[in-house]
């Protein structure tokens, strides 16, 4: 599992505006992530209005998509991109909308569509240590209508199971765009993730919803590692950080308002994906000549919001004591109730965690040993690799006892493994001829003696015995190693 960061543009408004600067963005990208975080040289300290424009552009024009991409157009702008960085990139389609529109990603890593054990302290690239999945629009039908729901007229972001409330359970009676989006976070291990979407200004996080759907505060296991992360986000933005409707710029969704079937809390519960919800335009459609300057006062935020996924948390890899097999386990942090999965291939994962503060990390494998570790994380991200050992199962426990005995215990244990084997049947009706042989010697010497006269019993009793003392000795043999083993 590599470090992963998908980006999806969900509402109407910005699904095609960062396609103009993709290459602008990358070429941002490796001149700056060398030196850690990046600086937000386009910060002015003197705005202190919370709209991002100082005219007012609240009025729609004609045509409020004009000089937008169309969906054509932003297919063939992505094969462009991807023909032209094919060394850092590839496109792929998730699936379809209603109308048959395909879902495009595109991957941007060192080595796109490869599975990766990446070090995830080296003081490189985005590139180099981050696979970054971007979903263009995750509603091109919507876009198309000029509306808010797809061609169905229904809210994509109200579509997924809730937690709270057992609504859309009947995978098909979702829509073709929220399956591809669950399909996706099924095949791909997503570490991070961030939804754009217009009409307000500010970073959301989780919980989206109460379960008595009033309006208030109601945050998740992870609470402190999302305020975080959304406060990276708002406090690298050119003016996030000063709103007057939002405390720092940022806020908990069932605090603002409560929604549910949202794919935030969906992709946290199920996948443990932390997923922000960013809402970075007051206007739902700015005008396409305000789409460079929304790029510039954002652009920051996202470097900076990926590059936290590198420099912040807990990395390592799960090991099996026996040889060193990589184990794809499960990671769990004390008094969160939440379990982060290790690579199948790699055994790596990776833990976000907020900074300055002292955690209980504990790595689980079914058939192995829990084994668990404080520490105490700094600023600075920290690598933590487990090794576990192996759960002795009694027959395990047989076997190394039998190494541990000598020669003549060989054949014990051998028939040990015979009655482990599932033999036991055979052994009982050994036992009975065994019995009814004795039975016949028994009777035949009782004759004999009667013939002879000859007074022989303690002896012939304490023969029998003998035999049938050392068939149940050796029946009754498995417990008797098993304690000293």
């Amino acid at each position: 599992m590599e470090l992963l960061f998908s980006l999806v543009f969900l509402s109407l408004t910005f699904s095609s505006f960062l396609q103009p600067t993709f290459a602008r963005g990358g070429q941002q990208q490796q001149s700056s992530l060398s030196s850690g975080f990046f600086e937000n040289s386009s910060f002015n300290s003197d705005s202190t209005a919370r709209h991002l424009f100082e005219e007012n552009r609240s009025h729609l024009s004609l045509d409020i998509a004009r000089g937008y991409m169309t969906n054509s157009q932003l297919e063939k702008a992505l094969k462009a991109f991807a023909q032209r960085c094919s060394h850092i990139s590839r496109i792929y389609s998730i699936g379809k909308s209603v109308k048959g529109v395909p879902l495009w990603v595109i991957e941007i890593s060192d080595k796109p569509g490869e599975e990766e054990a990446e070090p995830a302290f080296k003081a490189t690239l985005i590139v180099e240590n981050v696979h970054l999945h971007i979903l263009p629009t995750m509603n091109p039908d919507g876009f198309s209508l000029r509306r808010r729901g797809n061609a169905n007229k229904v809210d994509l972001n109200r579509d997924f199971p809730d937690q709270f409330f057992p609504m859309n359970e009947d995978v098909h009676m979702r829509q073709p765009e929220t399956r591809a989006i669950m399909n996706w976070l099924r095949d791909v291990q997503f570490t991070a993730s961030a939804s754009l979407h217009g009409g307000a200004l500010v970073a959301n996080y989780p919980w989206d919803g109460t379960q008595d759907k009033r309006t208030n505060y109601f945050g998740c296991p992870d609470d402190e590692t999302f305020r975080f992360m959304a406060s990276i986000y708002s406090q690298s933005h050119y003016n996030m950080s000063l709103s007057k409707e939002f405390q720092g710029g940022i806020t908990n969704g069932a605090s603002w308002y409560p929604i549910y079937g949202g794919m935030q809390d969906w992709n946290y519960i199920h996948y443990g994906c932390f997923e922000l919800t960013l809402e970075i335009s007051d206007n739902k459609w700015p005008s396409a000549t305000e789409l460079p300057t929304l790029w510039e006062y954002n652009k920051m935020s996202m470097l900076n919001l990926v590059a936290s996924l590198v420099k912040t948390g807990v990395h390592g890899r799960i090991f099996s004591s026996d040889g060193g097999r990589p184990l794809p386990g499960f990671i769990t942090v004390k008094g969160m109730n939440q379990s982060v999965k290790s690579g199948k291939t790699f055994a790596d994962y990776h833990r976000l965690l907020a900074p300055r503060g002292r955690y209980e990390v504990m790595a689980a494998m079914p058939g192995y040993k829990l084994r668990s570790t404080c520490i105490w994380l700094d600023e600075a991200a920290m690598t933590l690799d487990f090794v576990l050992e192996a759960e002795v199962t009694l027959k395990e426990n047989l076997l190394r006892s039998g190494c541990e005995c000598d020669c003549g215990n060989t054949i014990r244990l051998e028939f040990v493994d015979f009655l482990l084997g599932g033999h036991l049947e055979v052994c009982f009706i050994l036992i009975i001829i065994v019995g009814f042989l004795c039975f016949l010697f028994q009777s035949r010497m009782k004759s004999n003696l009667s013939k002879h006269r000859q007074v022989v019993g303690p002896k012939r009793l304490a023969g029998w015995h003998n035999i049938i003392g050392l068939i149940f000795y050796i029946g009754e043999k498995k417990p008797a190693i098993n304690l000293v083993a």
